[in-house]
């Protein structure tokens, strides 16, 4: 018994070309983007700022509105307020929630382990954190310059008939409230370069909430001539005098201030840079 083998050539099958990705800064912007935004925390956390922006603005203008109209004593912190002014109480809580979410989004991928597959994506490293830090940055002065304009209508409805009561049209009112937004937005950069740099979440928001607030007032230890020496330069103080309504003898004008803030906040990033370039995640 014989077998007969077909021997005629088989048909070649025609292969598809593999489109070929590159990695582009865009691409990258775009996937960090869409990883800020898949988290819950994220959601959560904004709400969080936005609720602290507003919120405590509106109980300080309550509170004003209440001494105001009745025979309690006026408190010393409300004698000179102004709508602008009781609208910026929600200002310190709002930077914390912001603070806490730039950690999570910087630090957040190294406590996962998935930080090892967004590095073997884009092997060149800095565009990720270069992506992270613009992310978050406008995301941050959104946020920030949203709640303290819907602050102020807030706390401006509440306040009127007073002496509180402002217009966005007086002088100062529209660039102390985009001096929020602005202060809230590079808070952010610095807390999520503290996250890149630290890569842990606890240690990352220790460190923002002692380069914001403790050392702010442990300066108050030191000699006064220090004080007065050092204290303006410092992140926080720095972002008082961009929104601030009214300059102050003890902080900077608004552009200086704005000045060092940045400074500081390309200090960060730049640690942040070295630390990704230097270390394995």
């Amino acid at each position: 018994m014989t077998t007969i083998s077909d021997t005629r050539p088989s048909a070649a099958v025609p292969t598809v070309p593999r489109p070929a990705y590159k990695v582009t800064h865009r691409r990258v912007l775009r996937s960090e983007w869409a990883k800020f935004w898949s988290v819950r925390s994220t959601w959560i956390t904004v709400a969080l700022a936005l609720i602290a922006l507003v919120g405590f603005g509106t109980i300080a203008a309550l509170r004003y509105k209440s001494m105001i109209g009745g025979d309690r004593h006026i408190d010393r912190d409300f004698l000179d307020a102004t709508s602008v002014s009781l609208t910026q109480f929600g200002v310190n809580f709002g930077q914390l929630a912001l603070g806490v979410l730039g950690v999570l989004f910087a630090a957040g991928e190294y406590t996962t382990g998935s930080i090892r597959s967004t590095l073997t994506a884009v092997p060149k490293r800095l565009p990720v954190l270069w992506s992270k830090v613009a992310v978050y940055g406008v995301v941050a002065f959104v946020i920030g310059t949203v709640g303290a304009f819907a602050g102020f209508l807030l706390t401006n409805a509440i306040v009127s008939g007073t002496a509180a009561h402002l217009s966005l049209t007086d002088n100062g009112v529209l660039r102390s409230l985009v001096g929020a937004g602005l202060y809230l937005g590079l808070v952010g950069v610095i807390a999520a370069a503290l996250g890149a740099i630290l890569r842990s979440v606890a240690g990352g928001i220790s460190a923002f909430i002692a380069v914001i607030m403790l050392i702010p007032g442990l300066l108050s230890l030191l000699p006064t001539s220090w004080q007065s020496h050092v204290g303006p330069y410092l992140p926080s103080n720095a972002g008082d005098a961009i929104y601030t309504l009214h300059q102050q003898s003890d902080l900077l004008t608004p552009g200086r201030g704005a000045l060092v803030l940045l400074g500081w906040t390309v200090l960060a990033v730049a640690g942040a840079a070295w630390r990704l370039v230097s270390r394995d995640a």
